[in-house]
């Protein structure tokens, strides 16, 4: 990261808006998970002038890497509305390869490029710079705001969002509602607003065979044929046919791998790699369940594997892992956050979100556990690409749809 300021300054005079000057200072900053880069510094000195009471918290977890956090709030009064998002980037591939270096929010044609310019340091700037306006203009707060930020959404999703709000219950501290700033529109802002999550299994399954020759297969037992049946299994049927609120339930094979470069050897093992999205008709452990019950009726299948000699082979030889700690299914159903934002996206957009539940997991299923949540940010198009990129226009107009929902959300509070 040679010659990349690692702590920008605030430059006082700009021809950027408010929002478009926060994101490429954010920008600027190297924050590739889990690298704090600078990201948190900036937000930390641009919070306490407003009044802002800020905490920085570093999380440990065996193997692994150690994360810095951000939680700073305004105000002591309920309710406490927290914006949730995250500073940390994925890596950003060739850097050749990108119009615009990837770390210098450099702007063409009304368009700033940038690793994290929609995911999603886009949304945490454009809620500050909502906040700032709404501070400076001299409105009041008839509760508290708060910021809830993280640099491990990225990675492994440990040392981040769930053990912040661990630490905040042992504080006594309540969230009341929350906004998490992704990127949910897939065309437009105005598109959508996520009110739930699909759950999300992930696991390998392992077959194991009898290493062999090639020219004597009667010595052998290669898994391949046991892998290739245990993936029919999982893929033969569909889950279900999707719910009022939710899509169908998927599976997807997502890697078969036996890793045998020789083409006379008959291999000892081969793993397929799966992920499960599934619905409200499920918990997490009836998909395991489910997967379980379809790879034991595949295992029993002897449609590749008979015995040359005698056509008869014993079941399958498998295990299945579960590669990481599931995402619970949620829907949000809390009327006065979704109803508040709704109306703010529709007030300057002049358009009606799709209340939706599609897409992947965010840190919304930590924060689900603790108060109503609900996503909305920019346009998600280019995130992770090469020359992620934002117009400044989509920035103006997040900010005014968080400024509006700020004071909807707020509306009726008594100081």
């Amino acid at each position: 990261m040679t010659g990349v300021d690692r702590k920008p300054k605030r430059q006082p005079m700009s021809d950027l808006a408010p929002a478009a000057e926060i994101l490429r200072d954010l920008i600027r900053c190297p924050s590739v998970t889990p690298i704090e880069g600078g990201a948190l510094d900036y937000l930390e000195a641009r919070l306490k002038p407003l009044g802002f009471a800020v905490t920085r918290k570093v999380f440990s977890s065996p193997n692994t890497p150690d994360v810095e956090n951000l939680y700073a709030r305004l105000g002591d009064q309920s309710p406490n509305l927290c914006f949730a998002g995250h500073t940390d980037v994925v890596p950003t591939g060739d850097e050749e390869s990108w119009s615009a270096g990837p770390f210098s929010g450099d702007v063409s044609n009304g368009i700033m490029f940038g690793r994290g310019a929609v995911d999603m340091k886009g949304g945490i700037a454009c809620f500050l710079a909502a906040v700032e306006a709404h501070i400076l203009a001299g409105k009041s707060v008839p509760g508290s705001i708060s910021f809830l930020i993280t640099g491990d959404e990225e990675g492994p999703a440990v040392n981040g969002t769930s053990a912040i709000l661990d630490w905040l219950l042992e504080q006594g501290e309540i969230i009341d509602a929350c906004v998490v700033g992704e990127p949910t529109n897939p065309d437009a802002l105005g598109d959508a607003i996520k009110i739930g999550r699909r759950g999300s299994v992930s696991g390998t399954i392992t077959v194991t065979g009898v290493q062999g020759h090639a020219a004597y297969p009667h010595l052998a037992d290669n898994p391949a044929r046991g892998i290739t049946t245990l993936v029919s299994s999982l893929l033969g049927e569909p889950f279900d046919a999707g719910t009022e609120n939710f899509q169908p339930t998927n599976l997807e094979v997502t890697s078969i791998d036996i890793g045998n470069p020789a083409s006379n050897v008959i291999p000892a093992s081969a793993t397929a790699l799966f992920n499960v999205r599934f619905n409200d008709t499920w918990t997490a452990d009836t998909v395991k369940g489910e997967i379980e019950t379809r790879l034991k009726n595949g295992a029993a299948d002897k449609t590749l594997r008979p015995d040359p000699a005698s056509g008869a082979r014993p079941p399958i030889e498998w295990k299945v892992e579960y590669t990481q700690r599931p995402s619970h299914v949620f829907l949000t159903k809390d009327e006065r956050l979704i109803a508040s934002l709704s109306a703010a996206v529709e007030a300057v957009t002049q358009r009606k979100p799709e209340l939706s539940t599609g897409g992947g997991t965010s840190d919304a299923r930590f924060i689900k556990d603790v108060c109503p949540v609900v996503e909305f940010g920019l346009v998600g198009q280019t995130m992770h690409q090469i020359d992620e990129r934002v117009p400044l226009s989509d920035l103006d107009t997040l900010t005014d749809i968080y400024s509006e929902f700020l004071d909807g959300f707020f509306a009726g509070n008594s100081a």
